[in-house]
C-alpha cells in the first residue's frame, strides 16, 4: 500500500527554498523520495512511520503538491506547499541619521521585511557588526567612512533594499576650532562669542566647561553663541555628529572695582593725569569721563594712568570698563578757572 501524506508544516516558504518542514502521515517507512512538484526535497530525513523532516528546493510562486515515494508506491497530491515571491526588505529609517568619519556609531535602521537579513552596507562598506531585532528593526554599528551622504542599505533572501531619502547616513568630518572672540567675559555670563573653525554645521552642544551655551547662529566656519554663567578658565568645545572638537581657553573674569583717582581734583579746561587704584584691572578695554572715552594705560591687576580730558565744571563719573563688565564710579572734579 503506498504512503499517504496528511499535512506538511509550515505549509508555506520562500522561492529561494531552505525551509525545513515536517510531513506527517502513514507508511512513510522505507521513502526513498520526498518530491515538491517534480523537484526533489534539498535533503530529508525519515523520523518514524508517520513523519518525515524535509527541507525545501527553491521553486516558483505559486502552490505545488507534496508527495512521498516508497518501495511501495507515491502518495497522494492532495496535500500543497506554497511557495511564497520573494519581496526585498524596505528601509524606511535610521536613529541617529549620521555620525564621524571614524565609524563606531550605533544605529536603529527601521523598516519593514528586515528578518533573516545577511548584510548591512554603509554604501559598499558592511556594517562594523548588525544584529536583528525584529522584522521593523535592526541595530547596526557604522563603519569608518568619508565625509558625505551614503545609502544605508539591508539584504536577505528575499533581495536588497532600495536606497531612498530616509535611509541616507551622513559622514561627519570631525568639527575644528581655530579661534574664539572675545576669549573672555563675565561671570555672569550672557557675553557674545564668535567661534571660528571648520566643519561646525549641525553643532548640538557648544560648552564652557561642563556647562552648555545658547548657540545663536551657526554656519560651517562660524558660531554665534551666548555664553553661560562661570568662573575661572576653562576649555571651550563643539559638538557635531562628527565628534567633538579640540578645546580653546575662555576667561571668566569678575567685574572691575574702582577705589581711588589721584589727584582727584583739576582744571576744567585742561587734561589731568590720574592714576586709577582697584582692583581686576587687566583687561581693561576703556576708560569713560561721565562717558567719554579717556587715554589710559593698563599698570597692573590694580593700577591703571589715564588721563582725563577737558570738560564742565564740577564731579565727573570716571569708570573702567573690562572683559567682566564695567565698575562703578569714582568722582574727578573739575575746577573752573578763576574769574579775574
Amino acid at each position: 500500500m503506498p504512503p499517504v501524506v496528511n499535512s506538511i508544516a509550515p505549509a508555506q516558504g520562500p522561492v529561494s527554498g531552505g525551509t525545513t518542514v515536517v510531513i506527517t502521515g502513514t507508511g512513510l517507512t522505507g521513502a526513498t523520495a520526498v518530491r515538491f512538484g517534480s523537484l526533489n526535497a534539498s535533503s530529508y530525513s525519515v523520523s518514524s512511520a508517520t513523519q518525515i523532516t524535509a527541507v525545501t528546493p527553491a521553486g516558483s510562486a505559486g502552490s505545488v503538491p507534496v508527495t512521498v515515494t516508497s518501495p511501495s508506491g507515491t502518495s497522494n497530491a492532495t496535500v500543497t506547499f506554497t511557495y511564497t515571491a520573494a519581496v526585498p526588505p524596505v528601509v524606511t529609517g535610521l536613529s541617529p541619521s549620521g555620525g564621524p568619519t571614524s565609524g563606531g556609531t550605533t544605529v536603529t535602521v527601521t523598516g519593514t521585511g528586515l528578518t533573516g537579513a545577511t548584510q548591512v552596507r554603509f554604501g559598499s562598506v558592511g556594517a562594523s557588526t548588525f544584529s536583528v531585532v525584529s522584522a521593523t528593526q535592526i541595530t547596526a554599528v557604522s563603519p569608518a567612512g568619508s565625509p558625505g551622504t551614503v545609502p544605508v542599505t539591508v539584504t536577505t533572501p528575499g533581495g536588497t533594499s532600495a536606497a531612498v531619502p530616509a535611509s541616507y547616513f551622513f559622514y561627519a568630518a570631525a568639527p575644528v576650532l581655530t579661534a574664539i572672540s572675545p576669549s573672555a567675559g563675565p561671570t555672569a555670563g550672557g557675553n557674545t562669542v564668535t567661534l571660528t573653525g571648520q566643519n561646525l554645521q549641525n553643532a548640538g552642544d557648544v560648552r564652557f566647561g561642563a556647562l552648555s551655551a545658547t548657540v545663536d547662529a551657526v554656519s560651517p566656519t562660524q558660531l554665534t553663541v551666548t555664553s553661560p554663567a562661570g568662573s575661572g578658565l576653562v576649555t571651550v568645545t563643539v559638538t557635531t555628529p562628527g565628534g567633538v572638537s579640540n578645546a580653546l581657553t575662555y576667561a571668566y573674569v569678575t567685574a572691575p572695582v574702582l577705589n581711588t583717582v589721584s589727584p582727584s581734583v583739576g582744571a576744567a579746561a585742561g587734561s589731568t593725569a590720574v592714576t586709577l587704584t582697584g582692583t581686576g584691572l587687566t583687561t581693561a578695554t576703556a576708560v569713560t569721563v561721565d562717558g567719554v572715552p579717556a587715554s589710559f594705560t593698563v599698570l597692573s591687576d590694580t593700577q591703571m594712568a589715564a588721563v582725563i580730558p577737558p570738560g564742565p565744571a564740577g564731579g565727573a563719573a570716571v569708570q573702567v570698563t573690562t572683559a567682566g563688565g564695567t565698575s562703578g564710579a569714582v568722582i574727578f572734579q573739575r575746577i573752573p578757572a578763576p574769574v579775574i
